[in-house]
């Protein structure tokens, strides 16, 4: 029985080993997920920024169009 738990121990200790740096990556790739969720967040809020003001732009460009008669209506 000793030799086979002189066999065994090893083996259980270096899979332990190697799922702990597991978890450590894995650890590494949530952190790095959640900051890319929040850069994919702020450029969301940044792109709808953007689209309000070009929005607004061609209400106004519209508008002084129409006022110097450069389109129909």
């Amino acid at each position: 029985m000793s030799d086979v738990e002189n066999l065994v121990l090893p083996m259980l200790q270096r899979i332990q080993t190697e799922l702990t740096g597991m978890v450590r990556s894995l650890d590494t790739v949530w952190d790095d997920l959640q900051q890319l969720k929040l850069r994919m967040i702020n450029v969301e809020e940044n792109m709808v920024g953007m689209n309000r003001r070009m929005d607004s732009i061609d209400i106004r460009l519209d508008r002084i169009e129409r006022r110097l008669e450069l389109v129909d209506g």
